[in-house]
């Protein structure tokens, strides 16, 4: 996906714009997101992506986009804010359907997008196959975030390696 495609994309705006425009949402620009992004921008490319295939398989799109962007709705560190109760990956689902819950009304699909996203890491099934989407869609973008700014400082490293020995 390219950077910022999702802006003009008018369906997907219409889907989500009321959201964007929403202090709630805003804030998710103040946290990092799996060290190299921001929530903001993580969860755009998860309701985006998720958007596109939910779209392209006949699917409740406007589900999956308002579910994705919703679906880290929450507003602390993980890595220095622990539970008494259970552990981020069973908590922050709660905490994001809470906040969600508190700007805008949610169908129970979304409902279950957002309470179900960290299935795989947690024993909660999704009901629908845009659920299944978000979560994959999720993982994926956790992994690409971190990874991707890994890879790059491994290829500038080799081909300051290799300039370096063409130099000698």
């Amino acid at each position: 996906m390219k950077a910022n495609e999702w802006k003009s994309d008018p369906e997907f705006m219409n889907c989500i714009s009321d959201l964007l425009a929403s202090n709630e949402v805003k804030q998710l620009a103040g946290y990092t997101q799996h060290h190299h992004s921001t929530r903001l921008k993580h969860c755009i490319y998860v309701s985006y992506v998720s958007y596109l295939i939910a779209k392209k398989m006949n699917l409740d799109y406007r589900a999956a986009a308002r579910g994705g962007l919703l679906h880290d709705l929450f507003y602390y560190d993980w890595r220095t804010t622990k539970f008494d109760i259970g552990t981020h990956a069973y908590m922050h689902p709660r905490v994001a359907l809470r906040n969600a819950k508190n700007i805008t009304e949610l169908t129970p699909k979304e409902e279950d997008i957002i309470l179900k996203h960290m299935w795989g890491l947690t024993l909660a099934r999704p009901k629908y196959m845009e659920s299944v989407i978000v979560s994959l869609v999720d993982d994926y973008a956790a992994v690409n975030e971190f990874m991707l700014p890994v890879e790059n400082r491994f290829k500038r490293l080799l081909n300051n390696k290799c300039n370096h020995k063409k130099n000698r």
